[in-house]
């Protein structure tokens, strides 16, 4: 008989803190246990599997959009390939601008019914995005709240009392109601929480149609013998993406590159970089940069920019260029 292994999907808009609370959740995992991720990112250039891979977890990473459109043949590629490896436990992060209610479908499948256990699905909201129209009108917004079953409010240590307030009325005002919330600081999840069970049927399955653009399925994540970078763009669902990755021989001028990504005015910046002072993966959300150093010695730079408006993608390419010391091809 097949143990099923518990799988919980974290979901939650850009820049809430998800790839964070799942790096701490795979720090305070029992040390008897081998967990697997699956990642999907709006974006066609990895971030969150480098950073992720950094903590020695299973990883498998699904690019390019939502796993409403890759919920098909990429999704379960990467899900089989996962539960081959027998692991304690299954997290998948669908992207920010994902529409988890069909994860949820997919995963509650007759084909995945005798190897998955789902369990609560949990929501993650910056409290800040509760009393700001842009966030409260977007529909995917409201459909990763909507099938949460557990919701964290995260970044507590930067709202103010008036946001954990909007959290506390929000969360009483839910109906069908939540099974737990909790409001946390640094991702700091605790893993009692993964075992609560999921309410079947808590949350509509009203899938809208909606468009989204792939860049063609060429390899996500290498580069040609020779070639210095690759560029990938995407867009869908009001963003737009460009993402660079650049060989691991090309070392980025730090402190040029974090005032490049201050002043950088895009909603979301995620990067995982070989500097002249050794590898970092930056975090930029609401202008806000945050910076950690990572043993990847070896693995190729990546960069991912993500904003509601299309920017200078060219222009920004030049910057990145000048850091690195690579000559416009």
């Amino acid at each position: 008989m097949t143990n099923k292994v518990p799988t919980n999907i974290i979901t939650g808009f850009l820049g809430v803190g998800k790839t964070t609370s799942i790096l701490n959740l795979l720090k305070n995992k029992p040390d008897n246990e081998h967990w697997a991720v699956l990642v999907n990112e709006f974006g066609e250039i990895g971030i969150d599997g480098a950073l992720l891979t950094d903590q020695g977890a299973m990883i498998k990473e699904v690019p390019g959009g939502c796993m409403c459109c890759t919920a098909g043949v990429p999704m379960s590629v990467g899900i089989n390939a996962l539960l081959r490896q027998k692991p304690d436990r299954l997290l998948i992060e669908p992207t920010g601008l994902g529409h988890p209610k069909q994860v949820v479908a997919t995963l509650t499948s007759e084909q995945y019914q005798p190897y998955v256990d789902l369990k609560a699905t949990l929501g993650l909201v910056d409290p800040r995005n509760l009393s700001i129209e842009k966030y409260t009108s977007n529909q995917n917004f409201n459909d990763q709240l909507d099938s949460a079953d557990v919701i964290i409010g995260t970044k507590v240590d930067l709202v103010h009392s008036e946001d954990i307030d909007a959290f506390n009325d929000w969360v009483t005002e839910q109906s069908p109601p939540k099974v737990f919330s909790k409001l946390i600081h640094h991702g700091e999840i605790p893993l009692e929480v993964l075992d609560i069970e999921r309410v079947h049927g808590s949350a509509s399955f009203n899938l809208e149609s909606h468009h989204h653009d792939h860049a063609e399925q060429e390899p996500q994540f290498e580069l040609a013998p020779g070639e210095a970078f690759v560029r990938k763009e995407n867009k869908g669902q009001g963003y737009f993406s460009c993402g660079w990755l650049f060989g691991a021989e090309h070392k980025f001028d730090f402190d040029q590159l974090f005032s490049m990504l201050s002043a950088l005015t895009a909603e979301r910046v995620k990067a995982v970089i070989n500097t002249d002072q050794g590898c970092y993966a930056f975090n930029v959300a609401n202008q806000v940069v945050s910076v950690h150093e990572i043993s990847l010695d070896g693995f190729e730079s990546r960069l991912e920019v993500i904003d509601s408006q299309l920017m200078p993608w060219d222009d920004l390419e030049q910057v990145l260029l000048s850091l690195c010391g690579l000559k416009e091809k």
